[in-house]
């Protein structure tokens, strides 16, 4: 790769800032829990399926918890406080009936649900053990799964090709998806129903009427993983499957993805308490227990910086997308990912108008690269600027491909010529997967052979962005990452910490919490 010959111990000093800013996060982290982690836990341990009233039964067997009084009932949580995996296990040894069986006798009442004395200490914990151990076996045979079909079929090169598509309903999201394959993509993402970030529950079933996408439920990950599966038999190549973890759900959505061996998440530290308003603190939680996961099941986290700059300029700002990918990178590492994991996001948004705005995005494309030389970096294309003229918004993505094949990007969201227009149809689609082909092959090794001038424009305006990184991230670590987001740091955009959506569902971990599949992962580590 080019040179753009940046001072190492400043590209250190910004990872050790990083670093201090996600301890100081994590500190948080560790004492506290949220309704939607407990959730995921009855989710791994088998609990599934709806009432009458289409109310999802983790959340009812976590709120009846949350109402009960007793052990674990301070702060307002019931018995809550220390956690649902001791209540659970103790349920399943008086139903002596599996995880679904028993999560119905206890919405019938017929369990004394919430009275962890029935059985001794030595009991329950044998049974957490038990059924801990079963559910991590699940998530160990979600990457094996992955690994063995990586094994088989070919794996594409990178920048792989990355399409969305969203019509709401999951079937005609498989006729697309397979449509896509064969036109090229490597990477099918099924965006998520407008504004389901926002909801406290995941949906259940084969859903066929969404809103600017297709609701995100386990059945829906389970059809669109078997028809890529079916498109990989096809065509001969590996293609990854993407769906969205970011929002109130997290840690659910996160469980659901692994147990249906789906390969990438977007998964941001930032953007649902920025852009969706969802709690600082409930993010944070939310978002360590769903990154264990992803880190033990091989799962891909996508990351949202592009979005700072639809809010604010690409050129001005461009230290904050820098230092969010940095301390995004700190925080994955808090939850065991591996580089090859992050998918730290960044686009290409500089207004196009602008002398050498070219020249400035290589330069950030390739300080990013530079900056996480392992890390699969998600590249998002330029929306902000698009037109209605299509030929002028096909010559915008046409520059963009080049600019990601010659910085070696991860991967390459594909840009729509009528992105300014109405939601893409498949032609649009095809358009777009025919211009990266073209760029891909043409300009494949273009980013080998050039070099850059040590004192030319796109070498200094990298050690620029860096060295605002540096002043940035000083400011940050002083006074605490939540602090800074409530000033508006990032994307011009202020979140306080006691507000937001949310924040009624964190709680205290009591000194008995209980969490033995997040115990267990950060023991073991990750599998490989």
């Amino acid at each position: 790769m080019p040179n753009i010959y940046l001072d190492q111990s400043k590209i250190n000093k910004t990872k050790d800032l990083a670093q201090d800013v996600a301890n100081d996060v994590h500190e948080f982290v560790k004492e506290h829990s949220s309704v939607s982690v407990e959730r995921a836990v009855l989710r791994l341990y088998g609990v599934n399926g709806v009432d009458k009233n289409g109310t999802p039964l983790p959340n009812l067997i976590v709120d009846l918890l949350k109402k009960k009084g007793g052990p674990g009932g301070t702060g307002g949580n019931g018995g809550l406080g220390v956690g649902i995996s001791s209540h659970f296990a103790s349920a399943l040894l008086q139903s002596k009936r599996d995880a679904q069986a028993t999560a119905e006798l206890i919405l019938d009442n017929k369990i004394d649900f919430g009275n962890i004395h029935s059985f001794s200490k030595g009991d329950v914990k044998a049974k957490e053990n038990e059924i801990a151990n079963e559910a991590i076996a699940l998530i160990d045979k979600s990457r094996n799964i992955k690994q063995e079909k990586q094994n088989r079929f070919k794996v594409p090169p990178t920048p792989w090709r990355y399409l969305i598509v969203a019509t709401g309903n999951i079937y005609e999201d498989r006729t697309q998806a397979k449509a896509a394959v064969m036109a090229g993509a490597d990477i099918i993402a099924v965006i998520r129903s407008t504004a389901q970030s926002l909801l406290d529950y995941v949906p259940y079933g084969a859903t066929t009427t969404g809103f600017g996408g297709t609701f995100a439920t386990q059945e829906n990950f389970k059809i669109m993983r078997a028809a890529l599966d079916e498109a990989c038999e096809e065509f001969g190549r590996y293609i990854r499957l993407v769906n969205y973890s970011s929002g109130l759900c997290m840690a659910e959505i996160a469980s659901c993805a692994a147990l249906e061996n789906l390969d990438m998440l977007l998964n941001d530290s930032m953007y649902g308490i920025l852009f969706r308003d969802i709690n600082a603190k409930r993010t944070f939680i939310d978002q360590y227990f769903s990154r264990l996961i992803c880190a033990r099941s091989k799962i891909i986290i996508n990351t949202g910086e592009d979005n700072y700059l639809t809010t604010a300029d690409a050129i001005e700002n461009a230290y904050t997308v820098t230092a969010s990918q940095l301390i995004n990178e700190a925080l994955a590492k808090k939850s065991l990912l591996t580089e090859d994991l992050m998918g730290l996001g960044h686009a290409y948004e500089i207004n196009p108008k602008i002398e050498n705005a070219f020249l400035y995005e290589l330069a950030h494309a390739e300080l990013a690269r530079a900056l996480f030389p392992h890390a699969p970096l998600k590249y998002m294309p330029p929306t902000k600027y698009k037109s209605t003229d299509i030929f002028y918004s096909h010559s915008l993505d046409t520059m963009f491909n080049l600019t990601s094949v010659t910085t070696h990007q991860g991967i390459h969201l594909a840009g729509i010529l009528t992105e300014a227009i109405h939601t893409p149809l498949m032609q649009d689609r095809y358009k777009a997967l025919a211009s990266i082909n073209y760029v891909f092959n043409v300009a494949k090794n273009f980013g080998d052979e050039i070099e850059y001038k040590k004192d030319g424009f796109i070498v200094k305006r990298a050690t620029q962005v860096l060295d605002d990184v540096l002043v940035f991230l000083e400011k940050v670590k002083d006074i605490g990452l939540m602090n800074a987001i409530a000033e508006g740091a990032f994307a011009d955009v202020k979140r306080l910490p006691t507000s937001g959506k949310g924040l009624d569902g964190v709680f205290k971990k009591e000194l008995d919490y209980s969490n033995p599949i997040m115990d267990k992962i950060e023991m073991e580590g990750v599998i490989k």
